[in-house]
């Protein structure tokens, strides 16, 4: 898991440049929904960044997004994404 976290990271610093990350794991608070599932993920990223603070949040989270989109097929379930 711890891993898996830290390949999102690396992801996203390939293509976005910002100041802090943090990837919470929120997949144990998401227990007993419909469509839960162990083997994809709910994840939050709070993302602190002066460039994409200067985008548009559409645009800033359309790129978070884009960067993700392979594991958003796979992976991940749910992504909350916070910009700071």
């Amino acid at each position: 898991m711890e891993d898996y976290l830290k390949d999102i990271g690396n992801k996203l610093k390939k293509e976005i440049k910002f100041e802090n990350l943090e990837i919470i794991d929120n997949s144990d608070k998401h227990k007993g929904h419909k469509f839960f599932s162990k083997d994809k993920y709910h994840l939050h990223i709070k993302i602190q960044s002066t460039y994409l603070n200067s985008l548009t949040r559409l645009n800033a989270q359309k790129l978070i997004m884009n960067v993700l989109k392979e594991d958003l097929k796979s992976k991940v379930h749910a992504l909350e994404i916070s910009i700071e």
